[in-house]
């Protein structure tokens, strides 16, 4: 692997570990030097890579973080289990210190509040037993709104080093999970690497697979290989799993009516196995069988929305909310069993309607995580659809969405490589940020009002340092201007600066 990916050197940066104070535990963190001698804290989803003297060895995997606070031999609960029993574990702990980021103690995200928030099925830690290299990270309304990056190749392109190598730059640049979503060769393969050097947790759809063994034809698909297919990614360590569950038979015929009909890969796909075989969706009626498995494992739920619209014209329409208010009733569910849930959503949404789909889904999943793509809030920026995402996600993490999807440059068009994932990875952080912004997350107005002090005193490494990309902000400024301590930009020049100007008024 090239070690180029992290080298945060040129960062003016370095690692740092905040101790525990109930667990032996250190969270991991990138402290900035600032100019002025000061120094920032910045949330870090990097793992060992970015410790100086790291090195990566893809075939060793990364040091397994959890393995020592859970001893062989104890007995295994679920997250949401131990919150339940008013206990703290070290994930809670972890992930308390990690949104805090050494900032702000008067609002301060305590282990209490994200153990009260675990039990109530408001937020999540994807936690997979048997994937301990990642490092816990929560998601919830109340947390930092978190982006996740889709890789996985096709029957058409990609093989286990591009698709590891896409795995780990979206981590370079600030993913917070990563979803495999491999429909072609050796999707086995691909994940077991990637779970065993990933620090984030990873999510799959684990119908694609099971499809994949199924030849490809949602006929030949069973609840026996799906099921088969789950035990498989659970023993893996696949941290959560999108679960098309709430789309029935009840809900094709205003589907089929839309504009755009059904563009969810597991939605089509269980839409025509329904279809077929004039049965209900099998992984609705047995879910409680998957509720079991799950729960050996502390799996997540990530529900996923089959019926998602693919049009501003299908947006908010029956179908959608329909299988909404299934995935509500299937959450409930779930929580007896003491699993972990996230609802997905949607889709194309124009701005307008954004607001009613956070509404609905707080009332119909009695406020359990929402995960959203984008929303795209128009359907006709194709080569740009990172942006039209980007707006509506940002609107609708305003709003309470826990965490977003990115979506790249070619969604529609093609499958992305490693520049694209930069873009789309980069383009959803500031997307997060603004929402955090919004909803007045503890810390995130300190950054920008660092980085406004620093344009304001032409601190020009400070600005890069902050920015969600230096390569490319240093670069930019660097094209015209390579003077580093420059009091301008060559957008304004050495005379027309209005931070020049103010400056010399008194």
């Amino acid at each position: 692997m090239d070690e180029t990916l992290f080298d945060f050197r040129r960062f003016s940066s370095r690692k740092i570990t905040v101790r525990g104070h109930l667990h032996p535990i250190e969270v991991g963190m990138r402290e900035v030097r600032m100019q002025n001698g000061g120094t920032t804290v910045l949330y870090d989803t990097t793992g060992p890579y970015s410790v100086e003297g790291f090195k990566p060895d893809i075939a060793k995997g990364l040091p397994r973080l959890r393995e020592a606070w859970h001893p062989a031999g104890r007995e295994f609960h679920t997250q949401m289990w131990y919150a339940k029993q008013g206990m703290i574990t070290p994930e809670m702990e972890y992930v308390a210190i990690r949104e805090n980021m050494g900032r702000c103690e008067n609002n301060k995200i305590t282990p209490q509040i994200v153990r009260d928030d675990i039990a109530a099925g408001r937020a999540i830690i994807p936690c997979n037993r048997r994937h301990p290299e990642a490092e816990p990270m929560i998601i919830g309304n109340r947390y930092l709104v978190k982006i996740n990056a889709n890789i996985g190749n096709s029957k058409l392109g990609s093989g286990i080093d591009e698709e590891v190598e896409k795995a780990l730059w979206s981590v370079r640049w600030g993913a917070d999970t990563v979803m495999d979503l491999s429909t072609g060769e050796n999707i086995h393969a691909i994940r077991e690497v990637i779970l065993r050097n990933t620090p984030v947790p990873i999510g799959t759809v684990p119908l694609y697979q099971a499809l994949e063994k199924a030849g490809g034809k949602a006929e030949n698909l069973t609840w026996e290989l799906y099921y088969q297919t789950l035990v498989e990614q659970c023993e893996q360590g696949v941290d959560y799993f999108t679960i098309h569950a709430g789309i029935l038979q009840k809900h094709l015929p205003a589907a089929l009516g839309r504009t755009t009909g059904i563009v969810s890969r597991g939605g089509s796909v269980m839409a025509k196995w329904m279809k077929l075989n004039n049965e209900e969706n099998f992984l609705y009626t047995h879910f409680d069988e998957i509720c079991q498995l799950l729960a050996r494992y502390d799996v997540a739920f990530s529900l996923g929305d089959g019926l998602r619209p693919g049009s501003i014209a299908d947006a908010n329409d029956a179908a959608q909310f329909g299988e909404l208010d299934v995935l509500g009733e299937l959450a409930r569910k779930a929580w007896k069993y003491d699993v972990q849930v996230m609802i997905e959503g949607p889709g194309h949404v124009p701005m307008d309607k954004i607001a009613e789909n956070m509404t609905r889904q707080v009332k119909a999943c009695d406020g359990a995580p929402f995960y959203t793509l984008g929303p795209l809030v128009t359907d006709i920026g194709a080569g740009y659809d990172h942006v039209t995402a980007a707006i509506g996600g940002a609107m609708i993490g305003w709003l309470g969405t826990s965490m977003l999807c990115y979506v790249t440059t070619k969604e529609h068009l093609s499958l992305p490589n490693r520049d694209d994932v930069r873009e789309g990875v980069v383009t959803f952080k500031i997307a997060a940020h603004a929402a955090d912004l919004a909803k007045g997350h503890p810390g995130a107005a300190e950054l920008d009002l660092q980085m406004s002090r620093a344009r304001y005193d032409f601190r020009w490494a400070d600005q890069f340092n902050l920015s969600f990309d230096p390569d490319r902000a240093r670069k930019f400024h660097h094209e015209m201007i390579p003077n580093r301590d420059a009091d301008h930009c060559s957008m304004c020049g050495p005379d027309f600066c209005a931070m020049k100007i103010t400056k010399s008024i008194g």
